[in-house]
């Protein structure tokens, strides 16, 4: 097959392409202008983010946020950061080529904000849509900022759990959650313990496992290539009522006799779940025989979870774990940005009718016309 030309519509006169990208499939409200040069995209030519502008939606201690909530934020919201991020970008919009924005996965109402603006932006400035992916725009960007080149993907956040490898313009899913994603799992633990939801619950039950001394037994549920959490969630959750609800029952551990804590059920909680990621991740490995893994998503930045991967990535030959900080892992702009601009110098846009948002939107679905 012929490599596809990914410079066809550039503007004449133009050495390079622009794209702004709009988020807003959950709490994270995100907008990022984004620059690629002429070509393909190498070590050596590489995209080059000119701004990443986000604003997140928090919710008191012990509550989640509700799509009509969080739609609210962002329609409120929207304005502000796309002028924030034009200017940190120093591009008005007739120096873009197109504008992108998230039209799946997520959640139904922040969706529908976010693609509102997105519209009336391309009819105002007379440019291109382009429908990203939500879970594409998360492996592209990875690959991007860490050049890993043909890794198993583990995609983690807070209302996704995929491994995930490339064959045939494809990203096919190996395994994936039944249920709950493990930030959404991670993210109900912490409204059970009332745990700050700023800067995320997911952040804040990080640091205090990192405090955590013992392992408190949990169910371990891997079915194959799949994992299930709803289970764990619902026994830690038991564990926790029992501890801090009106018995206050006490529980020890049966090694030490020292009292169970808070950090302690936030460590078992980690592990557990951390460790069935890193068993699905390694026999996707051994079945493409790969010795590469990206780790995306908000859940990514976890600390423990990479360092987890990377014994088990050690053991293999020349292994190698590959993640960003939080300005990528965490949902943004630019990688919606990355993502749809890649499809537009793909040829790949959207009609205005063709524009509508779905909450579910499968990673296998999109055709990845942009890579051999």
């Amino acid at each position: 097959m012929a490599p596809i030309d990914l410079d066809k519509y550039v503007r004449p006169g133009k050495d390079h392409f622009l794209a702004l990208g709009l988020e807003g499939s959950a709490n994270k409200l995100g907008v990022g202008v984004i620059k690629h040069p002429l070509g393909e995209l190498t070590p050596e030519n590489r995209a080059l983010i000119l701004s990443n502008v986000r604003d997140t939606y928090i919710t008191p201690p012990g509550e989640g946020f509700l799509p009509r909530d969080t739609a609210r934020h962002h329609r409120n919201w929207v304005v502000r950061i796309i002028k924030r991020a034009l200017a940190d970008a120093g591009v008005a919009g007739a120096d873009l080529d197109c504008i992108c924005f998230t039209q799946g996965p997520g959640m139904g109402a922040p969706l529908q904000s976010v693609v509102i603006a997105a519209r009336t932006l391309a009819q105002l400035w007379e440019l291109p849509l382009v429908g990203v992916n939500h879970c594409v725009g998360h492996i592209e960007m990875g690959r991007e900022i860490t050049g890993a080149e043909n890794p198993i993907v583990l995609y983690v956040s807070g209302g996704n759990t995929q491994v995930i490898a490339y064959s045939n313009q494809r990203y096919r899913i190996f395994g994936e959650t039944l249920d709950i994603a493990i930030g959404n799992c991670l993210d109900r633990f912490a409204r059970t313990l009332k745990i700050p939801n700023e800067p995320a619950p997911g952040y804040n039950i990080e640091q205090m496992a990192k405090r955590g001394k013992h392992l408190v037994q949990l169910p371990y549920t891997v079915k194959g290539m799949d994992l299930s959490m709803s289970g764990i969630l619902g026994y830690i959750d038991g564990v926790a009522k029992e501890m801090f609800g009106p018995q206050q029952k006490k529980l020890v551990d049966k090694e030490t006799g020292e009292e169970i804590t808070p950090e302690d059920l936030c460590f078992s909680l980690q592990e557990t779940l951390f460790s069935m990621l890193v068993e699905i991740t390694e026999r996707a490995m051994a079945h493409v025989e790969s010795n590469q893994v990206l780790i995306v998503g908000g859940v990514g930045s976890n600390e423990r979870l990479q360092e987890m991967m990377a014994l088990m990535v050690k053991d293999r030959k020349n292994g190698s774990v590959y993640s960003t900080d939080e300005r990528f892992c965490i949902d943004n702009g630019i990688m919606i940005a990355h993502a749809g601009l890649l499809a537009y110098r793909s040829g790949q846009t959207n009609a205005l009718e063709d524009t509508v948002c779905t909450q579910r939107f499968r990673t296998d679905e999109v055709f990845v016309e942009w890579r051999d």
